[in-house]
């Protein structure tokens, strides 16, 4: 085989790789929709909490061979894993029986059952989980929930409302989790700059 034509082949492969992932993706969202969701909840969560640390260090202009915390990406991959993932899925399958979109207003309500229930609930639960895996006492968790909480719902209402308005009215029912995960890559790295 001449290498012009072996070059073309590489090429092409490497073309349909994100048709075949895209594929693969699609698939085990039909087969497994939760435990997908979960897992690619986990996977984002703990990059964002990733790449949170490595702006941190280029601003910081630190020694960028020192190692990164891997506890960080770690406690976001349990919390996405076992809660974002799975809670979002069942909070968006609850909001379409309950508020259907034949229901005058469904996308605002929505929105507003999403901004005011929902996002305080499981803003709440990051700051409790997290603490709980970095091992703070009641006390501290009291403190820092005190200290962060509303600060950090105020952004979120900002960050999330117009996303989550695109995400509840636009994005088909089984992409809804991946869209929130997508915009959650930067929530989560704005979250561990509080930790800091």
């Amino acid at each position: 085989m001449a290498p012009a034509a072996s070059k073309l082949r590489a090429r092409e492969g490497l073309g349909a790789l994100p048709q075949r992932a895209l594929a693969q993706y699609l698939r085990l969202l039909r087969l497994y929709p939760v435990l997908t969701k979960a897992a690619t909840s986990g996977i984002l969560s703990a990059l964002g909490n990733f790449l949170a640390q490595m702006i941190e260090k280029k601003w910081e202009k630190e020694n960028c061979s020192q190692k990164l915390d891997v506890s960080g990406p770690l406690r976001c991959a349990i919390y996405g894993f076992f809660f974002t993932g799975p809670l979002s899925h069942f909070f968006y399958l609850f909001m379409e029986h309950w508020i259907p979109s034949e229901v005058p207003l469904a996308g605002v309500k929505r929105l507003l059952l999403d901004r005011l229930l929902f996002a305080p609930a499981l803003l709440l639960l990051f700051f409790l989980i997290m603490s709980f895996l970095e091992g703070k006492d009641a006390a501290a968790v009291a403190v820092q929930i005190r200290r962060r909480f509303w600060p950090a719902l105020c952004v979120n209402w900002q960050v999330w409302t117009p996303a989550q308005f695109v995400n509840i009215n636009y994005v088909p029912l089984e992409f809804r989790v991946l869209f929130a995960n997508l915009v959650s890559l930067f929530w989560y790295m704005y979250l561990a700059s509080l930790g800091k």
